[in-house]
């Protein structure tokens, strides 16, 4: 049961008549466009409306909702001209509100919070380890495009509490020297939830070598030297990093390498 309304124009001015109508059905299927008018309520301003909406409700016995203050608005309907809306500041929400559900269901953020204190820092570590998760599952890119682009399209300044000033590639560099720090504790404790939450088999596990090289001399990484590139970068020095990781590609551990001990093993 609704309403439904009929336009007139009479002596240059709009009428619109409104009536309360049902379904008119025939065993169980209803009858396509075709209703049958149960009162005539003439013309009724918004309050009216309303009022009918309520009566048809208590004929059809659907129970009224127990509100606090009844005012009708909820059945008010607004009129919006279009040209006149537009969209300021919107932020991606469904990844980010996804990848923090992710980090605190597989107890990583309780984790961190345990591992990296905030201490004296206005932010704390855990916050900026949380934000350099939601970006590497949600958009890969360096620690400079989360900070001056990524983050700002996203709804996390409202999820964690951290404005966009807040988040600045130095402490996304610190959170990552902080982590490092502690990288057998995570380790760990992902491959242990991982086989509680997936059911992963340990039963094989595979070894593979990866590379990432240096722009710069890189002098303060004794690990980074010059050998046999991947990446087509022989003029640049790099560093070989192992992965341990499950039949199914989940990554159990991983450590870097000294270049010259993989060529001398290749050589083997």
């Amino acid at each position: 049961m609704y309403l439904r309304h009929t336009t007139r124009r009479k002596d240059g001015k709009v009428h619109r008549y409104w009536r309360l109508v049902r379904s008119v059905r025939v065993g169980r299927r209803v009858v396509q466009h075709v209703q049958q008018t149960v009162a005539h309520l003439g013309e009724l301003d918004e309050h009216g409306r309303v009022a009918a909406r309520a009566l048809a409700r208590r004929l059809i016995g659907t129970p009224e909702q127990a509100q606090l203050f009844k005012d009708g608005s909820e059945d008010v309907t607004v009129p919006v001209r279009l040209k006149g809306i537009r969209v300021e500041r919107s932020r991606q929400f469904g990844d980010v509100y996804l990848a923090l559900a992710l980090w605190r269901g597989t107890g990583l953020e309780e984790l961190c919070e345990r591992l990296l204190p905030a201490g004296k820092q206005h932010v704390a570590p855990a916050k900026i380890a949380a934000v350099l998760v939601a970006a590497r599952l949600c958009e890969p890119a360096s620690e400079l495009h989360i900070a001056e682009d990524w983050y700002r399209r996203t709804a996390l300044a409202d999820l964690l509490q951290l404005e966009d000033d807040q988040v600045n590639k130095d402490r996304l560099y610190r959170a990552l020297d902080h982590l490092l720090a502690h990288k057998a504790a995570p380790e760990a404790h992902l491959s242990q939830r991982c086989g509680e939450l997936f059911s992963i088999q340990n039963d094989v596990l595979l070894y593979d070598i990866t590379s990432t090289y240096f722009e710069g001399q890189a002098e303060a990484n004794p690990l980074a030297q010059r050998g046999y590139s991947r990446d087509h970068r022989p003029d640049c020095k790099q560093v070989c990093i192992a992965l341990v990781v499950t039949f199914d590609g989940c990554i159990c551990s991983s450590h870097r390498l000294d270049v010259m001990r993989v060529a001398e093993s290749k050589s083997r």
